[in-house]
């Protein structure tokens, strides 16, 4: 990573992210040749994990999600693994380098059967302020999963983000459980670029 990075904007930053992300994460196909998550079949396609577990990704990744967290207070982020986990790590990484240290955690698709038994992994504990993060929102269904899970485990939810918003009603459903949720980029920031 140039040093110059170190002295980005937020702006700058966000801008440095789309890039990349259009470079190693976007594809885009004149006809609906791919199936997402939901079952839906779509013309644009984004696998945000060659970006967020890209060193100068991660950087950027961690930064920008410090940056939506700069007014609040939480003891630590993340969400449904696998998709959550290198954004939450990044974020946990930056907010080291920043001196406001975030736990990271990983919530499970299925319980573990042996040993503790839980859903959540990390340091974290019941009545735990929490945001729960994710890569990519298209119906909010995974996001959705996360946010009961770690409710149902005692976190104090106060927060979602997300890194890529498809705008295809995915952060309204995300509203509908936990009111302060936010997208780092949209669908359509990625396209205009993408199509330059």
């Amino acid at each position: 990573m140039n040093p110059t990075e170190l002295s980005k904007s937020p702006s700058d930053m966000k801008k440095a992210l789309i890039d990349l992300l259009c470079q190693k994460s976007v594809k885009v196909s004149e006809t609906d040749s791919f199936t997402l998550a939901s079952g839906k079949k779509s013309n644009f396609y984004i696998n945000c994990k060659p970006t967020a577990l890209d060193p100068h990704g991660m950087y950027l990744i961690g930064h920008l999600i410090m940056e939506e967290l700069r007014n609040i207070s939480v003891h630590a982020i993340g969400g449904l693994t696998f998709g959550a986990d290198p954004v939450a790590m990044a974020t946990a990484f930056a907010s080291g380098l920043k001196g406001k240290p975030l736990q990271a955690f990983s919530i499970r698709k299925e319980q573990k059967d042996h040993g503790l038994i839980r859903w959540v992994e990390g340091d974290v504990n019941p009545g735990d302020r929490v945001v729960i993060i994710d890569d990519v929102a298209t119906t909010g269904g995974s996001t959705i999963k996360a946010i009961s899970r770690a409710m149902e485990t005692g976190l104090d939810v106060c927060k979602v983000i997300v890194l890529v918003d498809r705008e295809e009603g995915g952060m309204n459903n995300i509203r509908q459980h936990i009111s302060d949720a936010s997208a780092i980029l949209t669908r359509s920031e990625l396209m205009e670029h993408f199509l330059k």
